[in-house]
């Protein structure tokens, strides 16, 4: 059935006949708004993020459901890199009238998913048509204790600075299939379903560990340089020491500038953080806790928000930073 059969209010009730309503949903799908609580004592986090077909994603190589997960994970990952707790969710889709139902319930069935994974519920959106390509308006809303939100901004000298994973794999994985050669299927599932680390994020700031944190998005470079020019230091990172998976290793091997990938290819989703290096030993044991892998790639120096990178040789060299840019890298 295609949806200008359907028609938008059918749509938006086959939408809400899926949707069980969580912890503090006082009113959900159904009203002009949604009438939602939050813990005593917690303040409100809210994260918003459109993603365009052909621009964000390419439906010739996306599944439906596939794209429904990360819609709704690239926006718990924000939450996440605040140290806070992912609670409700809003979806707004556009899309052209022969778009099949099938497709879109595809999508929803990949977005509930990944919400209920993280008891997360579909509280409202919106509906409409596209005269064009897939429009995907995200927004979570989720809470952490009253000042233990993690800002970009508090990194200090002396700080280790740590990542959880391993990088480049979703740009490998978009990098191979834009030249026609299919990824491998570890690969293609960091690039299609990217785990929100909701929990290493909640945890580093229940127990105050880190300082300051973003989740990577835009490529390693680009984002620690956010937080190097939040907080007005300097940063050095070692080549040597950024995480790698072996399938990653193996497409270096035989192309080393594929390495530029760890550095700048963004879309893994990761935890970038400082934390003093006193507390190192309660972030190992986090690690081992929660099976993750958490690597410290360099320090916090002195400064005015330059990065700089160590390589193996030993030489430092300043980053040029290149990560996704709307405007002006993409």
């Amino acid at each position: 059935m295609k949806l200008q059969d359907l028609g938008e209010f059918k749509l938006i009730d086959r939408i809400r006949r899926q949707v069980v309503d969580g912890a503090g949903v006082h009113r959900g799908i159904g009203d002009d708004a949604a009438v939602l609580s939050l813990p005593d004592g917690h303040h409100l986090l809210t994260s918003t993020d459109l993603l365009i077909e052909d621009v964000h994603f390419c439906l010739a190589w996306t599944d439906c459901e596939s794209l429904g997960h990360k819609a709704v994970a690239v926006n718990l990952s924000d939450i996440a890199a605040m140290g806070g707790t992912p609670r409700y969710l809003y979806l707004g889709l556009a899309c052209p009238k022969e778009t099949d139902w099938d497709d879109i319930n595809a999508f929803l069935k990949g977005a509930l998913s990944e919400a209920a994974r993280y008891n997360v519920t579909l509280v409202g959106g919106d509906t409409c048509r596209s005269p064009g390509p897939w429009m995907i308006s995200v927004t979570v809303e989720g809470s952490a204790p009253a000042h233990q939100a993690i800002g970009r901004d508090g990194a200090q000298p002396g700080d280790l600075i740590m990542v959880s994973g391993t990088l480049g794999d979703s740009a490998l994985a978009l990098h191979l299939l834009r030249n026609g050669i299919e990824p491998e299927p570890e690969l293609l599932a960091r690039h299609h379903q990217p785990t929100a680390q909701v929990e290493l994020g909640r945890l580093l700031g229940e127990q105050r560990l880190a300082r300051s944190m973003i989740d990577i998005s835009d490529g390693l470079a680009n984002d620690l340089e956010h937080i190097l020019q939040a907080s007005q230091v300097d940063g050095q990172i070692e080549e040597g020491k950024l995480p790698l998976s072996e399938c990653f290793r193996k497409h270096a091997d035989t192309q080393p500038d594929l390495l530029g990938l760890a550095l700048n290819g963004g879309e893994d989703y990761e935890l970038l953080f400082t934390v003093a290096p006193e507390k190192a030993a309660e972030v190992a044991a986090l690690c081992i806790k929660l099976s993750l892998p958490i690597t410290a790639i360099g320090m916090i120096q002195a400064g005015s928000g330059i990065l700089s990178l160590l390589d193996k040789s030993g030489a430092a060299r300043p980053v040029l930073v290149r990560g996704y840019d709307h405007f002006c890298r993409s």
